[in-house]
Formats: C-alpha cells, structure tokens, sequence
C-alpha cells in the first residue's frame, strides 16, 4: 500500500465556516477551541483522515498549536493516530461514530469522580448536609452508568435497523 498522497485542504468558503461554526460549538461546550477546531476539520473531512501539516494549513495555525490538539483529542479518546505506511508521517482520524466511543467511556469518566465523591463525603460525614448532598451525586452518577448501558443497547439496535435500511 503507497502513503496516501496529501490532501490539499480545502479553501471552499462553505467548508471553513461550516468546521469553524462546528468547532465554535463544540468551544462553547467546554471542550478547548483548537481541538474542538481539530475535531470539527476531521468530521467534515470526507476520509476523517488528516496530517498534522494538512490540519494546520486547514485551520491557519502553527504545527504546534496542532500538535497540543491532537494530543489532547488522543487522551481522551476522540480521534486515533496512525502512522501511514512506508512513512514516517502521523495521520490522525475521526472514527465514523465518534460520538459514541466518547460518551460510552464511563468507566474513564465517572469511576474516578465516583471514588472521590465517596471519599469526600467520608471526609464531610456522611450524615451532615454535605454528604447527603454527595451521596445524591454518587447515586445519579451510577443511575447514569446504568442508562449509559441501555443506550448503547438502543443505538447498536438503531445503527442495525440503519444499515438493514440503506442496504449494506
């Protein structure tokens, strides 16, 4: 298999507005604005596949700033890096259904704030006004692992009946 030849990113007006308006939301929900910038250029690409050199022409930024981004999206699981074949150049890439790999991380995410909300309402007493209001944290985080299993469930269900439909 020959390395994949660079994709020239795109100057179309529509696609950098659409990335930056995406990356604008996804900014406004929390996440840090170059990699929420990163993330939206991977999803609108039509492969989800990107160089570091490819994403910083993309975003106008330096390699730098790119390189800060991906490892950030890396850690937390958001997009994956590979290393193309026959080079020695890092593309990074958006799973099709990245959405649902992130949020589905329940254990990464709520396990550690759990075992602290436990061990802080020790600290409070368990009893007092503090660790009753830590207790009902502790309770709708597990409710919420609990729901987070049925909705993967119904999605898995959901993308089948997908698929059955457009005929793959």
């Amino acid at each position: 298999m020959q390395p994949r030849a660079a994709a020239a990113p795109t100057r179309d007006p529509a696609f950098t507005d659409a990335v930056e308006h995406l990356g604008g939301a996804l900014a406004d929900a929390g996440l840090s604005r170059l990699p929420a910038r990163v993330f939206a250029a991977l999803l609108a690409t039509e492969d989800g596949r990107l160089t570091a050199s490819e994403l910083a022409a993309l975003l106008g930024v330096s390699p730098a700033g790119i390189s800060g981004a991906v490892r950030y999206l890396t850690q937390v699981r958001m997009i994956r890096r590979e290393r193309e074949r026959g080079s020695r150049r890092d593309v990074y890439v958006v799973l099709d259904d990245a959405w649902h790999d992130v949020l589905m991380q329940k254990d990464q995410i709520y396990a550690p704030i759990l075992a602290a909300l436990v061990a802080a309402r020790g600290a409070v007493g368990k009893d007092s006004r503090a660790g009753q209001r830590m207790q009902l944290s502790v309770e709708f985080l597990e409710f919420i692992q609990r729901e987070m299993d049925g909705i993967a469930r119904r999605w898995d269900q959901h993308k089948a009946a997908r698929r059955s439909t457009a005929g793959e």
